[in-house]
């Protein structure tokens, strides 16, 4: 063991402070080398959420079919199929299971005692594969030494039934059988991911994005790389007037003001009140809401509301766009401010020298000489948007919760991680992107540096100049055609509302969307990343994956992964699917896709699940142990620090501190 002194000392002092002996630093290399052998715990991959809280929360619940699988494997000779899946229930949603075995089992201690030692053998599966210690962390206080104990001790050893036996007994003649119940459920969802990463776009299209984010509050390990969507709701948080009629105009769109008015208390009265008087007498056919789910049985007074309010925020929208860009000629979107190219007498849109008929020309709130001008009343009601979204409490915080535990891109486990895109040139080389100051980056670069004007945005610490542009680059984000978030020529909202002119809608994705089924271009980007090793990959969402037309989801050989299969019943019809989730353990890939899922509350009553599709997208030769992980080498690298430790313990360099 060779030893610096200089280059060490101050390092091994402040680690001598948590190891003071050499019988401390030598028991914690024993427990990380031990950990090191131990099973790669599993990860779960998500995309493109959208909003649907229950299929959400239940893929969480059952790990992705991982809970049933293992319920299976211990049980399948044992009980019959319809006995699995009410065990499988109870431990999904075990407080509400529990309420229906009430009132309909006839020997209920009975019931009881076979449960409770089913969960247990459950929960030891799940658990087997973590340290005591992990296992113990996980456990809630109140029952944390009983589970402890029974997890550990077993019936089958002579000594211990007994013992074991009477804990169950004793649990049950306490009357805590269903709180012990719901904590050990608990504790079994927890096991069952390991960590959790999610690709992006939490929020727009369901009703609830809120009580996604309410469940990652409490959630431990878990990473986001940020999706447009997600870009969206920071930017309306940080007071980009853009992006807040875009949040606002998308929940009209799709007829779900649930997270805006319920989940962040965002006051639209204002907006209505301005609606009905500005657009009363305009039929605003071509903003009548996409109804889907519960909103099919919206009443004709609601829709016809609901329309005239998003007329009126559009328009809103298309005047603060223009304002927006036209402070950053270097974003080269002037063509976007369409205002400025309408022929308002004759109905008529000038795009790319082509004239093209409009739809409708109703625009009360329009000075064809200063078409980007609010008038005095949009500007009134603007400020009251805005103020109402920066006072949102609860909207900031779960702002502050995204930007905690996520940024642009990460790096796990030689798997490189975003959203959407890396832009890229037509020969497939990275694309350099111009940022603030006039600087260029691409690729790793790129990613980074725009992850940290977004941060910008709200922190004390940033000049005045630079928070303005990193309020107004949310927007840039959001539609622009370089933009690692968007990547295409534009953002076709204009032309889709008011042109009849379908070819105008059409919106040419960028190269890396054309690129990303060639194996050399994905190789090329993970080498820009630094992401080594023979079984690396890219994985994303952003883009829905057309299952039903034969599209698969494993692209470049296996190199590259997209996992958008359409969360949000938006996209249902059009993927033919229902989502997909990618879990990565011990033994490798597997992709799941998700058929619909019906309701929680079907799930309950009837058992039902989501009805998933495993696909092994890549198995490893042999289980993959922690050592392999990257908190294998973080762990390797502790080790190598503590036997530094050690040597200079030894060797009188340091001295431990004896109590």
């Amino acid at each position: 063991m060779e030893y610096n002194e200089e280059k060490d000392l101050r390092y091994l002092l402040l680690l001598s402070q948590s190891f003071p002996t050499i019988a401390d630093a030598s028991t914690e290399i024993i427990n990380l080398q031990a950990i090191l052998n131990l099973p790669k715990g599993t990860e779960h991959f998500l995309a493109d959420i959208h909003g649907e809280y229950e299929a959400f929360q239940h893929v969480l619940k059952n790990a992705s079919g991982n809970i049933k699988r293992k319920v299976h494997e211990i049980f399948g000779n044992e009980l019959r199929e319809a006995e699995m899946r009410e065990l499988c229930t109870l431990i999904y949603y075990p407080e509400q299971k529990l309420e229906i075995i009430k009132n309909t089992e006839e020997d209920l201690e009975d019931w009881c005692q076979i449960t409770l030692n089913r969960l247990v053998r459950v929960c030891r599966d799940v658990s087997s594969k973590y340290t005591r210690s992990k296992v113990r962390k996980t456990l809630p206080p109140e029952f944390s030494y009983i589970i402890q104990e029974l997890l550990h001790e077993r019936t089958d050893d002579q000594n211990k039934a007994a013992y074991v036996n009477g804990i169950i007994q004793a649990i049950i003649a306490t009357g805590r059988t269903n709180d012990f119940i719901i904590a050990l459920a608990n504790v079994i969802q927890r096991l069952a991911i390991d960590y959790l990463h999610i690709l992006g776009d939490i929020y727009d299209r369901g009703p609830g994005a809120h009580i996604i984010m309410d469940t990652m509050a409490t959630y431990k390990h878990w990473d986001i790389q940020w999706g447009n969507h997600d870009i969206l709701w920071m930017g309306a948080s940080a007071g980009n007037d853009a992006c807040i009629c875009n949040v606002i105009r998308l929940s009209l769109r799709y007829a779900n003001l649930t997270t805006l008015e319920e989940g962040y208390g965002i006051n639209l009265i204002p907006l209505a009140t301005f609606a009905m008087e500005t657009y009363g007498d305009d039929p605003c056919e071509e903003f009548i809401p996409k109804l889907q789910g519960e909103n099919t049985r919206m009443d004709e007074k609601t829709v016809r509301l609901t329309a005239l309010m998003h007329k009126a925020i559009a328009v809103i929208q298309f005047k603060k766009e223009a304002e927006i860009i036209g402070r950053h000629p270097e974003w080269k979107m002037d063509d976007r401010c369409l205002f400025n190219h309408v022929d308002y007498e004759r109905g008529i849109c000038t795009i790319g020298g082509k004239e093209y008929e409009m739809r409708s020309c109703h625009f009360p709130t329009i000075d064809p000489a200063n078409p980007n001008k609010l008038t005095p009343e949009e500007e009134q009601l603007m400020q009251k948007l805005h103020h109402s979204f920066r006072v949102s409490e609860k909207l900031q915080k779960h702002m502050r919760i995204i930007r905690g535990h996520g940024c642009m891109y990460a790096i796990y486990n030689n798997n490189l991680l975003f959203h959407a895109s890396v832009p890229l040139n037509d020969d497939g080389t990275l694309k350099e992107v111009e940022l603030y100051g006039g600087k260029k980056y691409s690729g790793m670069e790129l990613m980074h540096n725009t992850g940290m004007i977004i941060r910008s945005a709200f922190t004390s610490d940033s000049t005045a100049d630079e928070r303005r542009f990193a309020i107004d680059y949310f927007l840039y984000l959001w539609c622009g055609p370089d933009s690692i978030l968007f990547d295409k020529s534009k953002m076709a909202t204009f032309e889709r509302y008011f042109l009849k002119d379908k070819t105008t809608f059409k919106e040419e994705k960028g190269n890396y969307f054309k690129l990303r089924d060639n194996e050399e271009v994905c190789d090329r980007i993970l080498d820009a990343f630094g992401v080594s090793g023979p079984n690396r990959h890219i994985i994303n969402g952003h883009v829905p994956v057309h299952a039903a037309e034969g599209e698969n989801p494993i692209k470049a050989n296996g190199k590259l992964m997209v996992i958008d299969g359409g969360f949000s019943q938006a996209y249902h019809k059009e993927t033919g699917i229902a989502g997909y989730t990618l879990v990565y353990h011990s033994r490798g890939f597997q992709l799941v896709q998700h058929e619909h899922f019906s309701s929680a509350a079907d799930a309950i009553q009837r058992g039902t699940d989501i009805k998933s599709t495993t696909q092994i997208v890549e198995m490893a030769n042999r289980r993959m142990l922690v050592a392999d992980t990257d908190k294998g080498a973080e762990l390797r690298q502790q080790v190598a620090d503590l036997q530094k430790l050690l040597y200079a313990y030894r060797h009188g360099i340091i001295k431990e501190k004896r109590p």
